[in-house]
């Protein structure tokens, strides 16, 4: 993505493997074994991308701030708050930016969305309603991944849900007086956690809420979706990744036609959120040029992190 923005130019990768064993051979760039040595080499940068798993999201930011280092930070941004405030203070202190990567933001149907509760043709929302059912086994889970691992995965919300729990952050906002369900029904021998959930709450800005996962459907994934009833109309968004509007009912109102959606990442077995990262690269440039704002910024990397903890105090 790096590489294909004509105003950005990729100075170097850091994997702990080595270049062979990931297929980027290709990359003609000085590759390192760790991000001190990267820090240590005195390559210019402006930006450091930080794609790692996600426990060390918060040590590494940490360490190219203090660097003098622009970050974009794959979600979680951290797999606390506290460490998440620690980013967001260092950042501050270091006047750089800290760029949350939440790339379904820009699907078009979240983009529709975000207008038109903006715009108040919904009124008041009543009730919010979050599935989000996907499969996940021993194709995913492997023994050597670091998926699954409390410390580095932190949990099911964290790893394969955050992203639609921002977009109900980014539409919705806060929320509060939080009730919770959990299970594990089939990853006892594959994870450290849960791998289904019900979890319900009240909008801090009026109307409740209710968050359904699971990663135990059988086979391939199933849906995410979010059904909204709100004063003057209701709404659906379907499909597996939130990308296809699949109801839409509004008082005094015509669906408009939305450009499609790019699929989802593909993960091998599996396909993830969609393939919007070019998007943020552009943002981190044009942000850096001083040509826009922040599409995600990190008191929202910080509130989505803040969520979940919530959430998982209730286990």
């Amino acid at each position: 993505m790096v590489k294909r923005n004509a105003e950005s130019e990729l100075v170097a990768l850091i994997d702990i493997k080595d270049k062979g064993q990931l297929g980027i051979e290709s990359y003609d760039v000085p590759f390192f074994n760790s991000l001190e040595a990267f820090l240590e080499s005195g390559i210019e940068a402006d930006v450091v991308n930080i794609a790692s798993p996600n426990g060390f999201h918060a040590p590494q930011a940490l360490a190219c701030l203090e660097a003098g280092k622009h970050i974009v930070i794959e979600k979680p941004m951290a797999l606390g708050k506290a460490d998440a405030e620690k980013v967001i203070f260092k950042a501050l202190h270091m006047h750089k930016q800290v760029f949350a990567v939440m790339q379904n933001r820009y699907s078009p149907p979240s983009v529709w969305i975000k207008d038109l509760i903006e715009s108040g043709k919904l009124g008041h929302i009543y009730m919010v309603q979050l599935n989000c059912y996907w499969n996940r086994d021993n194709r995913y889970y492997k023994p050597d991944s670091w998926h699954g691992k409390k410390d580095l995965d932190g949990g099911t919300l964290f790893t394969q849900f955050s992203h639609f729990i921002d977009i109900m952050y980014w539409l919705f906002g806060d929320i509060q007086n939080i009730q919770g369900k959990f299970n594990d029904f089939n990853h006892k021998d594959l994870t450290d956690f849960e791998d289904s959930g019900f979890v319900s709450f009240d909008f801090v800005n009026g109307g409740m809420g209710s968050l359904n996962y699971s990663t135990s459907v059988w086979n391939q994934n199933l849906e995410s979706s979010m059904t909204i009833i709100a004063e003057l109309g209701s709404v659906k968004i379907g499909g597996q990744y939130m990308d296809k509007v699949e109801y839409c009912h509004v008082k005094d109102y015509e669906m408009p036609t939305l450009a499609p959606t790019n699929p989802g990442n593909d993960y091998g077995a599996y396909k993830g959120s969609a393939a919007n990262h070019h998007y943020v690269i552009e943002n981190v440039v044009d942000v850096l040029k001083g040509r826009a704002s922040i599409t995600t910024n990190a008191l929202e990397g910080l509130k989505v992190v803040d969520i979940i903890e919530k959430v998982y105090a209730l286990k």
